[in-house]
């Protein structure tokens, strides 16, 4: 008879907690091709509106010389009535060419109008640059975009369209792509990630629970709920998230539709990528430690929602983090497992599981499920998955400095890296 020890059963513990995540991954799956079926449906909607509402389009920038130009003409080339929108670029104590860049565009599109900001009313954030420019919109929706975004004609439209049909719909939300998913094999490896999370996590939670998470850009909300709930929380670094759980709270919904497509510039290199996921992982550790102690006032789709963030980054994590280390104590022979039974084929599995979960959502997306990504998902476990842990390490390790030293979080900027 076999003796168990410590490391058998934490092995056992963390493959039970890892698949636990992979079956509601499943469920995901599933949903997400369910949403994927009922969205094609969307494309044959009419793009005439029974009436076109106007609209602000914010564009927070700090120091975007590089991409800036680019974005207002991608929104400009919207095919949405121009006597019914304007573009607001709030230039956010820019210390580059992006005033420059901005007066040249000015120029040419009339419905142009750009915010200067400078200290000490500016340089405080993402959050706080949009609310600066929530109190000069004149549009009765706010749409918004990030500063590297190139959207497609009928984005903006698509969004509209959807808004305007449903009284209860907070906001509406499109899909982005990655616009230099071809530089490198970093880029390669986000569009998988952003596409497959978009399908596994947007449109399955859309379709089974009625839930969508606000992402940064390319997205349509109510000015007047806006203006209710206060406007972005300049406190958040991902002011998104803590966004959309205020929103959901105020009895309205949020929805995902793939036919609003904007493009966006994901970082080419490990160290900014590390930068702009650790201020993602902060932000959402700082939203989750926020409402999950008022987890019984929420409405029970939010509080599952919760407990499902709650999950990835602490439990999964943990157990993913004990595999791991099992893994390499194993490899070194500083350990071995005394555990029998068929657990090195159920980790196997495992892995075959999240490849084909991974590659059924991105075979969703017109011309993505090819061989090439399918290599890279074999491979994206072992490299580009285990980087998340460094991040969210990372991510811990600022937000418990902070708690002792009483220092607030800083929003870092994701630097460019070509126009």
């Amino acid at each position: 008879m076999r003796i168990l020890s410590f490391w058998d059963y934490a092995f056992v513990f963390s493959m039970v907690l890892v698949w636990l995540i992979l079956l509601y991954h499943i469920l995901l799956t599933y949903f997400g091709y369910r949403y994927y079926l009922k969205s094609r449906e969307y494309e044959d909607i009419s793009d005439e509106l029974p009436y076109y509402p106007f609209i602000s389009v914010l564009v927070p920038a700090h120091n975007e010389e590089k991409v800036i130009g680019n974005t207002v003409d991608a929104i400009a080339r919207s095919v949405y009535p121009k006597d019914k929108m304007e573009i607001i670029v709030i230039n956010d104590s820019s210390t580059d060419k992006t005033g420059v860049v901005l007066e040249e565009k000015q120029k040419v599109y009339p419905f142009l109008r750009v915010l200067e900001i400078k200290p000490p009313l500016g340089a405080k954030g993402k959050s706080n640059a949009l609310n600066q420019g929530l109190k000069i919109a004149k549009g009765e929706y706010i749409v918004v975009y990030d500063a590297d975004n190139t959207p497609e004609r009928k984005a903006i439209l698509n969004l509209v369209k959807f808004i305007i049909r449903s009284p209860e719909l907070g906001a509406v939300v499109g899909k982005f792509r990655t616009r230099n998913k071809d530089k490198n094999l970093l880029t390669k490896f986000v569009n998988i990630e952003t596409l497959s999370f978009q399908w596994l996590v947007q449109a399955a939670r859309n379709y089974f629970l009625g839930l969508t998470t606000i992402p940064g850009t390319n997205f349509i909300i109510r000015k007047s709920l806006l203006e209710k709930i206060g406007g972005w929380n300049i406190h958040s670094l991902t002011e998104d998230t803590e966004l959309t759980i205020r929103i959901y709270s105020e009895g309205y919904r949020i929805m995902w539709i793939p036919t609003a497509v904007t493009w966006e510039q994901e970082p080419e290199k490990i160290k900014i990528w590390i930068k702009q996921r650790t201020r993602w992982a902060r932000g959402n550790i700082s939203v989750i430690a926020s409402y999950l102690k008022n987890i019984f006032s929420l409405r029970w789709k939010i509080a599952f929602d919760l407990i499902y963030f709650a999950y990835i980054y602490i439990v999964a994590f943990t157990s993913i983090l004990i595999s791991d280390l099992i893994f390499i104590l194993g490899l070194l022979d500083v350990i071995k497992l005394n555990v029998g039974g068929p657990l090195f084929i159920i980790w196997i599995l495992a892995y075959v599981l999240f490849i084909t979960e991974t590659f059924i959502s991105l075979s969703l997306e017109r011309r993505e499920g090819n061989f090439e990504n399918f290599i890279l998902i074999c491979l994206m476990y072992f490299t580009y998955c285990q980087l998340w842990l460094y991040v969210v390490l990372r991510a811990i390790y600022y937000t418990i400095k902070d708690r002792i030293t009483g220092e607030r979080m800083k929003w870092y900027k994701t630097e460019r890296s070509s126009s």
